[in-house]
């Protein structure tokens, strides 16, 4: 069996356990919610910390996200997978949460340009190289660092990034190449480095990528 299906079988297995679990807490076994928890607590942390790069706060916003999807449970009508209404649920939370009280960053205008790449070898560079992204974009307006944020570093596609954002396709593109213009001129140093050693084709937002397929340095910037 290759790994494709194995990885398919698993899913599946995990969307019956959901719609087995929901279906008995609607109906009154509350611990039968134990089991979603166990599910899909990392990948909701894990979510969270990618908005708020805050372990502690993204433990948090994680709990409140399973409170809010045990009390609207009975909301989901099952026309898409459980874990998409509850990603959606969670990112509206997240996104709401930040709006509320921002992460602590830096400005984008007062971010500084990173230092030259060529000074730094090996695994150290990308390291700094990653480090200058999450920077840059922990600086972005919020209707720039949400979409990046389930994107490219989530890595969903367009469709599902939509969806969980309530935004159209075109918007979404839109706020994708806005921002990727915006991270390529702030982070102008690791560009021309990148470009150098690896030319890649510029985008424009009707040629968006549905799923990110590339390194994630070479795919937004």
């Amino acid at each position: 069996m290759s790994t494709s299906d194995s990885q398919c079988i698993s899913g599946n297995q995990r969307a019956d356990e959901d719609r087995e679990d929901a279906a008995r807490v609607i109906a009154g076994d509350t611990q039968a919610f134990e089991g979603i928890v166990r599910r899909w607590q990392s990948p909701l942390i894990n979510l969270a910390y990618r908005f708020c790069r805050d372990r502690g706060r993204s433990e948090e916003m994680a709990q409140e996200a399973f409170l809010r999807a045990f009390r609207n449970l009975a909301s989901w009508r099952q026309q898409s997978a459980f874990s998409t209404w509850l990603f959606a649920l969670a990112t509206n939370l997240y996104c709401s949460e930040l709006r509320r009280i921002p992460p602590i960053s830096l400005p984008f205008d007062e971010i500084h340009e990173p230092s030259d790449p060529h000074a730094i070898d090996g695994g150290l560079e990308e390291r700094n190289q990653s480090a200058a992204i999450h920077q840059a974009v922990e600086g972005l307006p919020a209707k720039y660092r949400e979409v990046l944020t389930l994107y490219y570093f989530h890595e969903k596609d367009v469709p599902s990034t939509a969806r969980s954002l309530k935004l159209p396709e075109g918007t979404v593109k839109a706020h994708l190449f806005r921002a990727r213009n915006l991270l390529r001129q702030k982070l102008r140093p690791l560009v021309e480095h990148r470009a150098a050693a690896e030319p890649s084709p510029t985008l424009n937002p009707g040629q968006m990528q549905d799923t990110p397929t590339l390194p994630l340095t070479t795919r937004l910037l």
